[in-house]
């Protein structure tokens, strides 16, 4: 028990990994953005026109995060019209299975009768 008190302290603050899970998985929009990049949709006119309610702004304001915390990369196509692409980098791969990881434990907490 010593040994616990001796990691833990009450000015413990959250790691910068711990913050970003905080950040992604309470915001619904950031999460929906994640899955359609994980599922394969990864033009942001096709993740709009997949989600209705969603506007270019917070779209785009979710993809910078994203972007931001290295879990997407983006790609910029020399074409006319120009065209820009998203995809899971390494990292996020990682962090989606993590996601993943979350669900299936609530999930079997729900079938346990927990709320």
């Amino acid at each position: 028990m010593a040994s616990l008190r001796k990691n833990i302290s009450r000015g413990s603050r959250p790691t910068p990994t711990a913050r970003m899970v905080e950040d992604i998985v309470g915001c619904k929009w950031s999460l929906t953005v994640l899955m359609l990049v994980k599922s394969g949709i990864c033009r942001p006119g096709a993740m709009q026109k997949r989600v209705p309610g969603l506007s270019a702004k917070v779209l785009n304001e979710r993809l910078r995060k994203l972007l931001r915390f290295g879990i997407i990369e983006r790609e910029v196509f020399a074409e006319v019209p120009p065209r820009v692409e998203y995809r899971l980098t390494a990292f996020g791969r990682r962090f989606s299975g993590v996601l993943d990881q979350i669900a299936q434990l609530d999930a079997e907490r729900e079938s346990l009768g927990n709320p």
